[in-house]
């Protein structure tokens, strides 16, 4: 039986107006430190995200968006944060934040395939 591993993961969730606390989830990291793995899932339904306000500039939440794959990524693109070792680029991308891009609370599970986990989880929560 393959080798089960521990991973942890959170939902990105696009918040409009962070006073009303109305989201939508529009992406999904996940960290697994057996498997080495750090990568983020995201997929931007604008018309959604347009329905919860007119004023939101999707270009720069694409931005945004691409800046966590960065970091994921790691080395010189992600900038200081994305040199830091995964735990740390974790840590980092999922704090709390009071800003239109946030990440849900950090959960914890098993996994044998990390990547297929990440698509499973985009799948249920995201699209």
């Amino acid at each position: 039986m393959p080798e089960k591993h521990l991973f942890e993961y959170a939902t990105i969730r696009v918040v409009p107006r962070v006073e009303r606390e109305e989201f939508l989830n529009v992406g999904v990291i996940l960290y697994c430190p057996g498997q080495r793995f750090l990568r983020t899932l995201f997929e931007l339904k604008e018309d959604r995200l347009l329905a919860f306000s007119q004023n939101l500039v999707l270009l720069e939440i694409h931005e945004r968006l691409r800046v966590f794959e960065q970091i994921c990524v790691g080395g010189k693109p992600g900038g200081i944060i994305g040199q830091l070792p995964l735990a740390s680029r974790f840590r980092w991308l999922t704090a709390a934040r009071s800003t239109v891009v946030q990440t849900s609370p950090v959960h914890p599970g098993l996994c044998i395939d990390a990547q297929q986990t990440l698509l499973r989880l985009h799948n249920q929560l995201v699209l």
